[in-house]
């Protein structure tokens, strides 16, 4: 779960500094990083050629409280679930984005079956 972090604290520290609080302790922001990652969603899209260009297909939308095996192993749960493919993983506090990140596991690509979800 280590890779959370790079991802969430440029978002985690702006909160702080929008309360005026420039250097805030360890503690406080991995408090703050908790608390944001525990009120995040995570949508998982896929890149898929359309038309002469790429479109994402959305495959799934979890709240961060259930994606513990994703948030552990993120190549291993996509291969797992969807097969291989370009996957975009984006994070969501609310109606805020917080980042995004992107995985490539190689292999057969069962998404294409699956249908795409609309956000």
């Amino acid at each position: 779960m280590e890779w959370l972090w790079p991802l969430f604290e440029p978002y985690v520290r702006k909160d702080f500094e929008r309360r005026g609080i420039l250097d805030p302790a360890d503690d406080e922001l991995q408090k703050a990083f908790v608390l944001t990652l525990s009120q995040s969603t995570v949508t998982i899209l896929v890149q898929e050629p359309w038309r002469g260009s790429v479109r994402f297909k959305g495959l799934a939308r979890h709240e961060a409280a259930e994606c513990f095996d994703l948030f552990n192993d993120p190549t291993g749960y996509l291969f797992s679930r969807f097969g291989g493919g370009k996957f975009k993983l984006n994070f969501h506090q609310g109606w805020n984005f917080v980042a995004t990140q992107n995985f490539k596991p190689e292999g057969e690509e069962r998404w294409r079956e699956l249908p795409s979800i609309d956000f």
